[in-house]
């Protein structure tokens, strides 16, 4: 430090490096080294102060830069991981298909966020345009990572929750929209409380559906969320022969390392297999039920065809309500489209079913559609022909009859997919469904038969007196 100061003292400062200032005890000589205000030696003197002062240095210049950063850094992050919980929250999608400064729809994360910064100034100063070009934090990667983070605390939270309670398992398996097999693994357990809760785990991507890959997809996932397969109770899965066959199927393989993981079948779902599996051994429901996926596919195969089912049936609503056939009530009659039938989803059938009854007339008005809608004549006859199956008494009445069976049954699978539900109160519910169909079998061929005839007349369908013989296609007219 001396040799700085005589350095800068001196009024010659190379004459300072040689000799220096040595007469210390007399330091009021030292204003003699002192020239003018812009001397060497003020300049240095300005600058030693400068160096001894913190605030003025390099490194709190950068700390201070650096701070403010951070705190811009922090406001944004907040900011956006408050909009990405949202939108997980409602399960909305975050990005659109064009996310361009000139696009009117970015996706619905950049436009909560332009939302929450007109409404808040602390948060528009840091967003868009005020902050750093690499530090924008709505890019996809950057919304992927913020969305395993949420996924990762929520599930951190879930495995906390459980922590070395037992629990049990619900698992299934379906093809997404890429076509790949995904299995869906729900963990089920007692709370301190008493409660009982199920979360879902998570999703795994399973190469093929056999039981080993789907026992090693388990497997990886209960390791990496630290489970135990010793600590599972239960373990229920649907039908299928993959997951609950006796031998090598999931559940024999999970049985086999620990013993005390009890298999427990869906009820609901197997019902519904066992429903549709019953009704298509008979080849006159069986041919219904084709027929009836054939005739909704051609009804709702293009939004013109749409237009006129929904247009149709509106305007039959209105007519009716006119002449006082039906009386109008609160959410009554609105506005509906026919549904898709499918095996694996529970109450398929009745809907279809249901909404095909609702909506014959407008169905039926649909066929002149058709005709003008398909250019092929051998489509278009093909179509017509399926078409007017519908018209058909034995359609009509296993239309009518499947109604029946399956309103039963759903009654039972409602109930069976009630979480308050114990296996004793099932078997109950079971037998009174049986009683039910038995009734129906033995009492409701009036009822039934009567409600067909209502509807052909109203429909000017042929009704087949029933009192005629009928002769079976390919067996010889034979009178006993």
């Amino acid at each position: 430090m001396r040799r700085i100061v005589c350095i800068a003292t001196c009024s010659n400062p190379i004459e300072g490096v040689k000799t220096g200032f040595r007469d210390w005890k007399h330091k009021k000589t030292l204003k003699d080294y002192v020239d003018l205000f812009d001397s060497s030696h003020n300049h240095a003197f300005a600058k030693c102060t400068n160096l001894m002062n913190q605030k003025q240095s390099i490194s709190y210049v950068i700390s201070s830069q650096s701070s403010s950063q951070q705190q811009s850094y922090r406001t944004r992050l907040n900011a956006v991981l408050d909009c990405t919980r949202l939108l997980l929250m409602q399960g909305l999608s975050f990005r659109g298909h064009d996310e361009l400064k000139e696009s009117l729809n970015r996706g619905n994360l950049i436009k909560l966020l332009n939302w929450y910064a007109v409404r808040c100034k602390e948060i528009k100063e840091v967003l868009f345009s005020n902050a750093p070009e690499n530090d924008q934090m709505t890019s996809p990667t950057i919304q992927k990572d913020l969305v395993n983070c949420c996924a990762v605390k929520t599930t951190r939270a879930i495995i906390n929750e459980i922590g070395d309670s037992l629990f049990s398992i619900l698992v299934d398996e379906a093809r997404d929209n890429s076509v790949k097999e995904q299995m869906a693994v729900v963990l089920r357990f007692v709370d301190k409380s008493g409660r009982v809760k199920e979360h879902f785990l998570g999703m795994s991507h399973v190469t093929n559906t056999c039981a080993q890959s789907l026992k090693d997809a388990i497997d990886a996932m209960f390791s990496t969320h630290g489970l135990s397969i010793y600590s599972l109770r239960g373990q229920g899965y649907d039908e299928a022969s993959d997951m609950s066959c006796e031998f090598n199927g999931l559940k024999a393989l999970i049985l086999r390392e620990n013993p005390h993981a009890m298999y427990v079948h869906y009820f609901a779902h197997q019902l519904q297999l066992a429903i549709v599996s019953v009704a298509c051994r008979n080849c006159m429901v069986g041919d219904f039920l084709d027929i009836l996926a054939i005739i909704v596919n051609l009804a709702s195969a293009s939004y013109k065809r749409v237009d006129v089912l929904q247009t149709s049936y509106q305007a039959n609503i209105l007519e009716k309500l006119n002449t006082g056939e039906l009386t109008g009530g609160s959410d009554q009659f609105q506005e509906m489209s026919l549904a898709r039938p499918g095996n694996t989803r529970k109450g398929s059938h009745l809907l279809t079913v249901t909404r095909f009854i609702n909506m014959v007339n407008a169905i039926i008005d649909v066929r002149e559609n058709i005709s003008e809608d398909v250019v092929h004549s051998d489509q278009k006859s093909s179509a017509l022909r399926q078409m007017n199956n519908m018209q058909d008494f034995e359609f009509v009445f296993s239309l009518h009859f499947m109604f029946e069976i399956l309103v039963i049954t759903d009654d039972l699978s409602q109930a069976l997919q009630k979480k308050d539900r114990d296996i004793q109160n099932a078997m109950r519910l079971l037998n009174l469904c049986k009683y039910a169909l038995q009734n129906l079998r033995e009492n409701g061929w009036d009822t039934l038969f009567s409600r067909v005839f209502e509807f052909c007349v109203d429909r000017h369908i042929l009704v087949p007196n029933m009192e005629d013989i009928i002769v079976v296609k390919g067996r010889p007219r034979r009178v006993a």
